[in-house]
């Protein structure tokens, strides 16, 4: 096992300040780190506001199996826009930012890379590719390990009071296990060990513990959120427009988990995973393992994630916790980063393999369609994650090895 105890007293660096981002911060820092908070212009003139006046306040329900929870005011050891400010003396760097997110934060923070730095990609996306090719193309050799995890650590937003931004992040469940990996794979069990670290790992690290995940395309598979979000989305939307409408219910408080999900939906979100399970199997690569009756509840397979494999909601019962989570619009991440993103990539790789994936292919058709635009027109293809025209045994060996 990898040695990493040299990242103890090291400071954080977290990129981002949306959901995730404050969310990490915040209980990083209530765990005892000194934390550096950075998000980018224009944005952060919304996302950093008040932060580094009073902090900010971290607090929810945090629902989890064991109980594991922190709340209060986290204190930011520094708040920035400027990335080599926040990253330079860093152990552990954490992106967590939407996908549109990855590109500009890693063009400022190559430069500004250290050796022994560990980056930590909250959800992956496919992000750990991306910077190792970007490393490549501007030729940066920093001995640095750069993985990213299925899923980010907790289901969290941040309080909106009208348009205007809080300080305050609300965190309704907390993860007790989550699946990571490392671009290379020779890199996976440092990383893991590393992020005994991350205090913000620390509900998972001592809850069900972190799994290794074979490959970062094993954290492109086991991502829910492609599976969940886009049948949840595009097969309930009558329910989400129709629920301030004809239902007569305040739309804020819609959720596809609570007010959409059914057998139905389960059905198709079911062979949508049969297809990402056919598409690791071709390449010989893993992915989160699951029974087809962890996808029928409410929760569907998320709530494995922070309750464990007994956790289940009938249909029949509401689901509280996620009351208000939405989506509202079709006009959201749930479509516009899962479809370019999740599901065109699996797309691509049953193109490249020869699987055929026909329900994946029907949500991105689908997609298009309700938003009257080509999501795929710039969607992640196999090129932009420097993984194209290479046979299984060449792309095992650059996964794994690091090497083309």
């Amino acid at each position: 096992m990898s040695d990493m105890s040299y990242l103890k007293d090291k400071p954080i660096a977290v990129l981002g300040a949306g959901a995730v981002g404050k969310a990490i911060a915040g209980d990083c820092a209530l765990g005892g780190a000194k934390v550096r908070l950075c998000d980018m212009m224009p944005f952060a003139e919304k996302t950093l506001m008040n932060v580094e006046r009073v902090g900010i306040k971290f607090y929810g329900e945090q629902a989890n199996l064991y109980g594991f929870e922190r709340e209060g005011f986290a204190k930011m050891d520094k708040v920035t826009t400027d990335v080599a400010e926040a990253v330079k003396g860093a152990g552990i760097i954490v992106i967590a930012t939407p996908t549109f997110g990855h590109v500009p934060f890693f063009k400022k923070l190559i430069p500004c890379l250290e050796d022994g730095q560990v980056i930590n990609i909250f959800p992956d996306n496919f992000g750990s590719l991306v910077l190792r090719k970007m490393m490549a193309e501007a030729g940066c050799k920093k001995d640095v390990i750069i993985g990213g995890w299925s899923s980010s650590t907790y289901g969290s937003r941040v309080d909106k009071y009208g348009d205007v931004l809080s300080h305050k992040i609300r965190v309704y469940y907390r993860a007790i296990t989550l699946r990571g990996a490392a671009m290379p794979a020779k890199d996976t069990d440092a990383f893991i060990e590393a992020s005994k670290y991350l205090p913000s790992m620390d509900g998972v690290t001592y809850g069900d513990g972190a799994v290794a995940g074979d490959t970062v395309l094993d954290n492109g598979f086991s991502n829910v959120n492609p599976v969940l979000h886009c049948p949840g989305a595009i097969l309930g939307v009558s329910t989400m427009e129709n629920y301030g409408k004809i239902f007569g219910e305040d739309r804020t408080k819609f959720s596809i988990y609570s007010h959409a999900y059914c057998e139905s939906i389960s059905n198709v979100q079911y062979t949508f995973y049969q297809e990402e399970c056919a598409l690791a199997e071709k390449i010989g690569v893993g992915i989160q393992p699951y029974e087809k009756e962890h996808f029928f509840s409410r929760e569907n397979v998320l709530g494995q994630e922070y309750m464990g494999l007994d956790y289940v909601i009938p249909f029949e019962d509401q689901d509280p916790i996620q009351y208000g989570t939405g989506p509202f619009t079709m006009e959201n991440r749930y479509i516009t980063e899962d479809i370019p993103v999740g599901c065109h990539v699996y797309h691509e790789l049953g193109k490249a393999y020869g699987v055929s994936t026909p329900v994946v292919d029907s949500m991105i058709n689908l997609a298009c369609a309700i938003l009257n635009r080509d999501l795929t027109k710039n969607a992640y293809t196999l090129e932009y994650l420097g993984i194209d025209n290479m046979t299984v045994e060449e792309l095992n060996t650059y996964l794994r090895e690091g090497t083309k």
